[in-house]
């Protein structure tokens, strides 16, 4: 992702980090959702919740932490925050695999200088209460150990900030396809079911990456979803070797008899962590 600003030291306070740092459908009341795109057209969800965040907040730089380095870089338009004079700082983490340090080459290359540290997700350091805006996109679906990482990112995050969450629902039809396929089926298709993502990444799909597993998790944990979005995230016309995927999917759907949905791909949530210890989803 292009960054707008951002200093080269690490992450934490002590700078101490063990990893590799390269610099370079319920909704609770209250929660506005939205249907799946159609035509598959990239949600402005999450660009418009930062534009919002930053617009309540004038004169103050917003701090964002993205983990998960591998989403399309314009989820957030932070160029155009830059370009209406907001300072956003961000910053990055990702797992230390050898798809991730690739990417990172490849960005280094085209000038990217978003501070990135790669490591072990569950022990990166990350200063507590220190960023307004955790974005979170095509990472919890791939590692293990989702809820304790997504416990890390919160714990991050400040009173009042918000956590962008984006992930391939383990409960629709493209989810389950992508955790049946061996390997070579999986890299012949992994940019129909995944477009402009670098990978194939392990297809872990723990619990937690589903609707009711997000419902239960912001409940245990006090959290607010103020906005949530089903979003179907593929070309209708895939490429050659990946021609039999949209069939798959339909036929997973069908057999599922509609269990397992080919409605929608990625499930996009914005919540708050609640200025209040009081607050709780409805």
């Amino acid at each position: 992702m292009s960054s707008v600003s951002g200093a080269a030291e690490g992450l934490a306070a002590d700078s101490s980090s063990p990893g590799t740092q390269v610099a370079g459908r319920t909704s609770a009341a209250g929660t506005r959702s939205r249907a799946a795109s159609p035509r598959g057209d990239l949600s402005d969800l999450f660009a418009r919740s930062v534009s919002d965040y930053a617009g309540q907040h004038p004169g103050q730089p917003v701090k964002l932490l993205q983990a998960g380095c591998t989403s399309r870089a314009d989820d957030l338009e932070l160029d155009k925050l830059h370009a209406t004079c907001f300072d956003v700082n961000v910053r990055g983490i990702d797992q230390d695999h050898p798809l991730n340090r690739k990417a990172v080459r490849s960005s280094a290359g085209h000038g990217a200088a978003v501070p990135l540290v790669l490591g072990d997700m569950r022990t990166i350091p990350l200063p507590s209460r220190a960023f307004d805006i955790v974005y979170c996109a095509h990472l919890l679906d791939r590692i293990q150990h989702a809820e304790l990482v997504l416990d890390r990112l919160v714990a991050a995050l400040r009173p009042g900030g918000l956590l962008l969450l984006r992930f391939r629902d383990r409960e629709c039809a493209a989810g389950l396809l992508d955790r049946i396929l061996p390997k070579v089926a999986r890299r012949a298709i992994w940019h129909w079911l995944r477009p402009q993502q670098a990978g194939p990444f392990p297809a872990v799909y723990e619990q937690l990456l589903s609707a009711a597993g997000v419902q239960g998790y912001v409940l245990a944990r006090g959290l607010v979803i103020a906005e949530w979005q089903a979003l179907r995230d593929r070309p209708r016309r895939p490429a050659r070797l990946a021609w039999g995927a949209p069939l798959a999917c339909r036929l997973i759907a069908g057999l599922s008899r509609g269990r397992l949905t080919d409605g929608h791909d990625d499930l996009l949530y914005v919540i708050r962590n609640p200025e209040s210890g009081f607050a709780r989803v409805l």
